[in-house]
Formats: structure tokens, C-alpha cells, sequence
């Protein structure tokens, strides 16, 4: 406990290769975070994210069983989840329960592996809450490459994705393929929150996918100011919980998650003062800019704004 707050200590761990590289590697997953974050709380994905990161974690313990990269191991059971979710819970009445279903058999099978696991207990607890040093260069660069697809996949359907996320109806009546970028951002979802594994744990990556967009959403109803706040806030949470770490050697997802929470309670209040002084009600939504329809997709038509 003494050494909590030791800043040459801290200074000192800065300067290993290991450290470096899991700042570098939080650095791209906080980008990544915080540019699906606003996406993901328009669309009420919230759980969604929870669920695929069980399913992360079930990949992650069968690669470490099969004595293969955690990493990819992640990936695969997110995407995988990223698909169940996408194609069973395409309607919104059945969203939540099959997100629920698929969450705990992924959790349970994952339970499972890790009791067959004959290693060590704390490569078994760090896929839960994070390991740094467990990321070598080649999970960097595997990370690297994936935050790219990921950040271009989006770049490329973001104007649609955003129209589908405002009106579904609307925009799938004017020639949005909604089916098909369902899916599609949902495994989005899955490789984001794979990268996350390692860093945050299977258990809390929720607080850099979701909380820091969540945040932004309560003092902004722009989506571009909504994705450079949750950018800047996610990057926040994610280096500076790795910073804070180092000297006690704890667990990188609770610094994570307290500055994720310090940083949405500041924008709650943020958000009070702001109605007390302008006499408006709590409305914490974002609400989106004007879509062009060029841009949103054959015959669309831009959704209005509230």
C-alpha cells in the first residue's frame, strides 16, 4: 500500500520495453473504443458488448489450454459471439435474452477450460482483469493490424451505420441495408473487445467500450464532439490506469474502470449544472447531425433531428 502513489518508482517502470508496450497497445484500444463507443451507446448495445466479451473470454482460455496466443484466441470467440448476436438477436424483442443465453455458456464453458488449465493461476485470473505483461510485440502488432481493419471497416459505413442507428425503419425503407450492417458492426464489436482482453480483462473491457462514449453522451447530442470526448476519455482511462498500476503492481482494470467512473459521474454533473442553468430536462441521449442521403445509402433520406 505504501507504494501506491510512488512516482520514481513509476518512473522507473516506465522505462521497461514491456511497459511500452502496453502503453502503445492501450493507446490503439482507447482510439478504438472511443470511436465505436457513441455507436454502441446509440444503439443500445451496451449488453451486447458484455456478452461478447464472455464469449472473448472462452476463446482466450481454450487458446491458452491449446498452448496458442491468448490474443487470437480472443478474437476468435469474439467474433464468433459478435456473429451469434448479429444473426439471432436481429430483432430488438429478442435481443436482450439471446445476449443473456449466449453470455452464460460462454461464461460456463469458459470456467470449464480454464479448469482443465494446468498452468498457472495468475495466466488463468489475467485473462479476467488484464496482464500487461503479458503482451508481447506480436500481440502488439496483431493489434495494430486489426485496430486498422476495424477503424477502415468503420470509416467505410459509418455514414449508413449511423442513419440504420437513428430510424432502422426509415432507413431500411430507403434502401440502408440494416440486415446487413447489423452483423457487420457487431463484429466490429467482437474485435474491439478481443484487443481489450488483455489489457482490461475479459470482465470489465466494458469500461473502455462503453463508459467513456456514455460519458460523452451526457454533455454533448453531437456525434462527432460525442466520439472525440469518448476518444479522449477512453485513452485517459486506458493509459492512465496502466500508469497507476505500475508501482503497486495491481490489477490494470480497476484503475481502468475508477477513472471511467470519475470521468462519467464529472460529466453527469457537468450535465446537471448545464439543466439547472438552462432550465432543461435530463435528456442523456446522443442525438445525431443531419445525414446526408447521398451518403447514407441508395434513396435515403437524411433522419431529422430532435
Amino acid at each position: 500500500m505504501d507504494q501506491l502513489f510512488d512516482f520514481d518508482l513509476t518512473m522507473e517502470l516506465l522505462g521497461f520495453d514491456f511497459v511500452q508496450t502496453a502503453l502503445l497497445a492501450a493507446a490503439v484500444l482507447g482510439l478504438v473504443a472511443g470511436t465505436l463507443g457513441p455507436l454502441i451507446v446509440m444503439r443500445r448495445m451496451s449488453f451486447a458488448v458484455h456478452g461478447t466479451a464472455e464469449l472473448a473470454f472462452t476463446g482466450a482460455a481454450a487458446a491458452l489450454l491449446l498452448g496458442i496466443g491468448v490474443s487470437y484466441g480472443a478474437l476468435v470467440g469474439a467474433v464468433v459471439a459478435a456473429l451469434l448476436l448479429g444473426l439471432l438477436g436481429g430483432r430488438e424483442s429478442d435481443r436482450d435474452s439471446v445476449i443473456g443465453v449466449i453470455l452464460a455458456f460462454g461464461l460456463g464453458l469458459g470456467v470449464l477450460l480454464l479448469w482443465y488449465y494446468p498452468g498457472r493461476t495468475s495466466n488463468k485470473f489475467g485473462i479476467l482483469v488484464g496482464q500487461i505483461v503479458a503482451i508481447e510485440p506480436t500481440d502488439l502488432t496483431a493489434l495494430l493490424v486489426a485496430a486498422g481493419v476495424v477503424l477502415l471497416v468503420l470509416a467505410l459505413i459509418y455514414r449508413p451505420l449511423l442513419f440504420a442507428s437513428v430510424d432502422p425503419a426509415v432507413a431500411a425503407a430507403r434502401g440502408v441495408p440494416v440486415r446487413l450492417l447489423a452483423p457487420l458492426f457487431a463484429v466490429l464489436i467482437g474485435v474491439a473487445t478481443a484487443l481489450g482482453v488483455q489489457i482490461v480483462g475479459a470482465l470489465l473491457v466494458v469500461a473502455l467500450m462503453v463508459t467513456p462514449a456514455a460519458a460523452a453522451a451526457r454533455v454533448t447530442a453531437s456525434p462527432l464532439r460525442a466520439t472525440v470526448l469518448a476518444v479522449m476519455f477512453a485513452e485517459t482511462a486506458a493509459l492512465g490506469g496502466i500508469v497507476l498500476s505500475l508501482a503497486p503492481g495491481a490489477p490494470v482494470s480497476f484503475f481502468v474502470t475508477a477513472i471511467s467512473f470519475t470521468i462519467y459521474l464529472g460529466c453527469r454533473l457537468v450535465e446537471l449544472v448545464r439543466g439547472r442553468a438552462s432550465g432543461v430536462t435530463d435528456s442523456g441521449a446522443v442525438e445525431p447531425e443531419p445525414v446526408s442521403a447521398a451518403s447514407a445509402g441508395p434513396g435515403a433520406r437524411p433522419p431529422r433531428t430532435r
